[in-house]
């Protein structure tokens, strides 16, 4: 009689941890101190916060990134692209490696998802948040925001850029995300993670994006806050974004970055850095 342990139904591999909806994500997990968690902006994987992981890591903290359903290496389920869901993906991290005192940094979408999971599941866990190029309060013009960008822009990319040609917009749109002397090879490692994403979730998250509204939300939101924001930012005008964010949140400094685009965490990355560890440092 064999005394081997039975096999597991599905293990979940290393690198990977499985949601409680059955959705499989892949995440990364560097070095070993304060825990960081970065989450990515749509389209984007955890690949894009490599520059920070590795001198955050050599910097005495636990850099840890994933997949944000639908993108990169994670699961591709067709549905779950709305913020509860993904602030619900978050705390299955959270709660699967038992982080505490966690920074979390997030990505003009994914600064929404980790204002959603705040409200949903607490602050329990999390010591502060970075909000960099953020989607938050509202993208989109309503009765009561009339300084919001027309709904009609956004479904009129949906319709002609996304389900026609997204790679056409990848190309004609890189340059602006980054810096007019960005490197090639950096536009086109960019670019080439928007290409994994699945075009479903591609077009529920923008969806989600931009017709949420986070404005009854943020004023809950107690933690230390870092808003990061380009004054060139073209995704995420820093008028109707970072500035109104900043103002609505209780205990949130705004740092503005002049010529800074969306992308800024790239193009701008040595300062970024020292910000960033500037602000886990602060008591």
């Amino acid at each position: 009689m064999s005394i081997a342990p039975a096999a597991t139904a599905n293990p979940t591999p290393p690198g990977f941890f499985q949601t409680d909806d059955g959705v499989r994500l892949f995440y990364r997990d560097w070095g070993e101190g304060r825990p960081v968690v970065f989450l990515s902006s749509w389209s984007l994987n955890s690949d894009s916060w490599a520059y920070q992981m590795l001198a955050l890591a050599e910097r005495g903290c636990r850099c840890v990134a994933y997949d944000r359903r639908g993108h990169g290496r994670s699961s591709d389920p067709g549905r779950g692209f709305d913020f509860d869901r993904l602030a619900d993906d978050l705390a299955a991290l959270l709660d699967q490696l038992d982080l505490r005192g966690v920074t979390l940094v997030g990505h003009s979408m994914s600064c929404g998802e980790i204002i959603r999971y705040l409200s949903r599941h607490g602050s329990g866990r999390v010591s502060r948040t970075v909000l960099v190029g953020t989607v938050t309060p509202t993208l989109g013009r309503t009765d009561d925001d009339p300084d919001g960008i027309d709904p009609a822009v956004f479904e009129a990319f949906r319709s002609e850029c996304l389900m026609r040609d997204f790679p056409k917009w990848l190309e004609d749109n890189i340059r602006p995300f980054l810096m007019a002397d960005s490197s090639a090879g950096m536009m086109d490692w960019v670019t080439s993670m928007a290409l994994q994403a699945s075009m479903k979730a591609l077009l529920d998250c923008h969806r989600a994006t931009t017709s949420t509204d986070f404005r009854r939300e943020l004023p809950g939101i107690a933690v230390p806050t870092l808003l990061v924001h380009g004054d060139l930012d073209v995704s995420s005008p820093l008028g109707i974004t970072g500035r109104k964010t900043a103002a609505l949140m209780p205990n949130a400094t705004l740092t503005v970055y002049e010529g800074a685009p969306h992308g800024l965490f790239l193009t701008h990355m040595d300062r970024f850095n020292r910000d960033l560890l500037a602000f886990l440092d602060a008591r």
